[in-house]
């Protein structure tokens, strides 16, 4: 924990907003790309938001038995986030990472492609993590995989990741990427309202489960 504090560094701030205006809305339509829905067209499943619970990630596609498309959809849609933060960083500096990985997500869940109607986010907030502070993004993809492995139920795995992300980012000493963090969780939490309902019911559907 002292070792990844002393690496945590307080982030620039650029005084040109054009450019981070310019920044927020690539990010935005990158984050937009619909990949489940691609993926699907591409290995013929159909138009995903017609199987299952017509969310447009991964454990959607999951659900029409193609493991692969699955898979793509999930590396993809984690990409977009983090491909969004690393290029920020390089060409203007640490506070446009940030604005680009809020914009990606905020693509992902509302995607002008798609009028405004997309997926639940979990790939892409956990992409935008492991760019922002890889241990964090870690600890957030541990706490995933532990809770689906326990428990079986993906939507459940990504709240108690989401929930848990703030703490891990100031245990692990990143206290710069707090307030976003925060914020990429709580719309998590927005995203998996219906999720949530269903958990409490006892009918939320298991991993893998086939259409």
């Amino acid at each position: 924990m002292g070792c990844a504090s002393s690496v945590a560094k307080v982030p620039e701030i650029t005084s040109d907003p054009v450019l981070l205006a310019v920044v927020a809305v690539a990010a935005y339509l990158l984050g937009s790309v619909p990949f489940g829905i691609v993926m699907a067209r591409l290995f013929g499943l159909g138009d995903l938001r017609t199987i299952g619970s017509g969310n447009i990630g991964a454990t959607n596609v999951l659900r029409t038995g193609n493991k692969l498309a699955a898979f793509l959809t999930l590396v993809l849609d984690a990409g977009k986030g983090g491909i969004a933060v690393l290029l920020a960083r390089a060409a203007v500096g640490e506070d446009a990472a940030q604005v680009a990985g809020f914009c990606a997500f905020l693509g992902h869940l509302y995607p002008v492609w798609l009028g405004f109607r997309g997926g639940k986010g979990v790939a892409t907030f956990l992409g935008t993590l492991l760019a922002l502070a890889w241990p964090v993004g870690l600890a957030a993809c541990a706490t995933w995989a532990v809770t689906a492995g326990l428990f079986r139920i993906s939507s459940l795995a990504a709240l108690a990741a989401a929930a848990l992300t703030g703490l891990w980012a100031h245990l692990l000493g990143y206290p710069q990427i707090l307030a976003l963090v925060l914020m990429l969780a709580l719309l998590v939490f927005v995203r998996h309202a219906s999720n949530i309902r269903r958990i409490l019911a006892g009918a939320e559907p298991r991993i893998g489960k086939k259409t």
